[in-house]
């Protein structure tokens, strides 16, 4: 069967991460846009990765420019903005595609095949692991 631990994404530096890096954690996946009326959720993102990371929690933050091209920025763009504005300090990948469809991210494909639901919106969050 397969798991979210046996894909690998680039982060927003452009380093390949193997997300089998991060088993045994509890992870929050969230799709997230910098100029969406959510995107102050980032300080709670990081604010929770803060609380929990000694337990084992990890965010990781996968940039979407699918609803209304709310991400339009480069990964150097995003990671700055993130960093910037809001500290955020988990790990934060790529911008994706998290709908169906060409270009797809694994990830997404399948998180929509395993909960039977794709983002409607940016900030839409899974939660995986133990």
């Amino acid at each position: 069967m397969t798991t979210v631990f046996d894909f690998s994404a680039e982060d927003a530096k452009g380093d390949n991460v193997a997300l089998e890096n991060f088993r045994g954690k509890v992870l929050l996946i969230v799709n997230t846009a910098s100029k969406c009326g959510f995107t102050p959720q980032y300080e709670g993102l990081q604010k929770l990765f803060d609380e929990k990371r000694e337990k084992g929690f990890v965010v990781l933050a996968f940039p979407s420019n699918d609803f209304m091209g709310q991400e339009p920025g480069t990964p150097e763009e995003i990671r700055t903005f993130c960093t910037e504005r809001y500290a955020v300090e988990f790990p934060l990948f790529e911008k994706v595609r998290t709908q169906a469809g060409d270009g797809q991210s694994p990830v997404y494909a399948l998180l929509g095949r395993s909960t039977g639901a794709l983002p409607a919106w940016n900030f839409a969050k899974y939660l995986v692991g133990r």
